[in-house]
């Protein structure tokens, strides 16, 4: 203990902040954009005509090329077109049990001249994997979520002027700026910012906590996933050939069980083989929970094999917190505070990096805090400019380049390595400025790209990339001036 609760609370605070600062900056930042991952996928693919969409047919079409194309493959998995996502996209693995994922076009449901991209979902990966392997990723990212819950509540506790710091702002007093924009920005999404760090960490529980799953399961992750999801009724191959029924007769017949719900996703097992399933899942963006109305049929047959509804209230919660967590429920003014509380987040989180560096530089700085000094520059900087080489190697990579997916993922990290190496060489007083202004005009060549703004998802883009480079322009000049 540090003399007294409260600096007990500050000096917790502080080494959470700084422990973990890095990756929830990135965390945070990466979860605010896949809050828009279905618009984010939709601008990545310019080649989609503007057009309605029919689910029936686009997935009927779709799955009929896979018939064609991935007969041999074990399973087939597909998401139905939804107002943000207007296509649908289908995930399957090679002979090499690698995982294809591509966008179909809904009028000839083939991926063929619509260009390789991960699209979205890669920041909703990235969000909670850091493009790490199982179960890394995940864990690290479920640490990191704890360690802000405790940095958030530890935060309110140090704050004795808590509702003052909601009305108090005083530019150009330097540490004193910073300070009040960070409590400012913690203060006034902090609901927001509690209920999104919890959710994550009830989401990766299990990597937190998975002594009682090995208890009970001994250790077999099949057991616990099969109870855990019943109504993903399986059954291996028979071995023998089979061919499988048309699946328009079978999502009516679903689509009618589900009442309205809609279908959200298909998934086709063993699809050459007698014993082939076909499962589909109902949509649940009408309810905050996930949980959602599966049925199974025989997909030689046609019959109804299998019919469940979730309805046990351990469960019933989870799905509850993790539905609060990814927001697929809700229309499109809340996803947009969500966004912008997430933006709040990787704010406060930025400022506070900014704050221990510059309090330590004031005193007796020793060489780990002028690394830290100059990382925090490539982290906070560095992060947006990364992401924003995403988008423009969407558009920049030729549209026949193999592998093109894999490379606009990778243009992000060597940008991200390469603004890490330019904070640390370059003085943070011209690192800032610099850094930023970069920021300033990858933003706004997103927004050039994005026109003609012709519809809600390029009007969007354009307009958020636009907004980012004003703020991030006014930065730059704001920092010129004091350089």
């Amino acid at each position: 203990m540090k003399g007294s609760f409260r600096a007990s609370m500050a000096w917790l605070h502080t080494m959470l902040g700084l422990i973990t600062s890095w990756v929830l900056f990135a965390i945070a930042l990466s979860g605010s954009l896949s809050v828009f991952r279905q618009e984010i996928t939709r601008w990545m693919h310019p080649e989609l005509a503007d057009q309605p969409v029919d689910p029936l047919q686009a997935c009927s079409r779709g799955i009929d090329w896979l018939g064609q194309h991935a007969g041999t493959a074990a399973a087939w998995y597909v998401a139905c077109p939804t107002p943000q996502a207007p296509f649908a996209t289908a995930i399957w693995p090679d002979a090499q049990g690698k995982y294809i994922q591509r966008v179909l076009d809904p009028q000839s449901g083939s991926p063929d001249g619509m260009r390789e991209t991960f699209g979205g979902e890669f920041f909703y990966r990235f969000h909670f994997e850091l493009q790490l392997p199982y179960p890394w990723g995940r864990l690290i990212a479920a640490i990191a979520a704890l360690a802000l819950v405790v940095a958030l509540v530890t935060g309110i506790i140090i704050h004795r002027r808590i509702f003052a710091d909601f009305f108090t702002f005083r530019p150009n007093k330097g540490q004193r700026s910073w300070l009040d924009a960070h409590n400012l920005l913690g203060v006034a999404a902090f609901p927001f910012h509690l209920m999104i760090s919890l959710t994550g960490a009830v989401t990766l529980a299990s990597l937190l906590l998975p002594w009682s799953t090995q208890a009970v399961y001994q250790h077999d992750r099949m057991a616990s996933y099969t109870e855990l999801n019943p109504a993903l009724y399986s059954r291996p191959a028979s071995g023998q050939p089979g061919h499988l029924v048309p699946i328009s007769p079978l999502f009516q017949v679903a689509n009618a069980h589900f009442r309205g719900a809609g279908i959200a996703q298909i998934y086709v097992f063993n699809p050459s083989d007698r014993a082939a399933l076909v499962t589909f899942i109902s949509g649940n963006n009408q309810t905050v929970s996930t949980s959602a109305h599966i049925m199974t049929f025989d997909g030689v047959t046609g019959q109804v094999l299998n019919e469940h509804t979730e309805t046990r209230p351990v469960i019933g919660l989870y799905t509850f917190l993790y539905g609060l967590h990814v927001a697929r429920f809700a229309p499109a003014i809340t996803r947009a505070l969500y966004f912008l509380s997430g933006m709040a987040l990787a704010a406060v989180i930025g400022s506070g990096m900014h704050l221990w560096a510059i309090k330590r530089l004031r005193q007796r700085p020793h060489l780990g805090h002028l690394i830290v000094c100059r990382l925090n520059v490539g982290i906070v900087a560095g992060t947006p400019l990364a992401f924003s080489a995403y988008f423009l190697g969407n558009r920049a990579f030729p549209l026949t380049l193999a592998g093109r997916a894999g490379y606009e993922v990778q243009s992000v990290f060597m940008v991200w390595a390469l603004t890490l190496a330019f904070a640390l060489f370059r003085r943070p007083a011209r690192a800032w400025p610099e850094l930023l202004a970069a920021n300033a005009l990858a933003c706004f060549t997103i927004a050039l790209l994005s026109m003609p703004w012709a519809n809600a998802v390029t009007f969007g883009t354009g307009a958020v990339a636009l907004g980012l480079a004003g703020a991030f322009g006014y930065a730059t000049l704001r920092l010129e001036r004091q350089a």
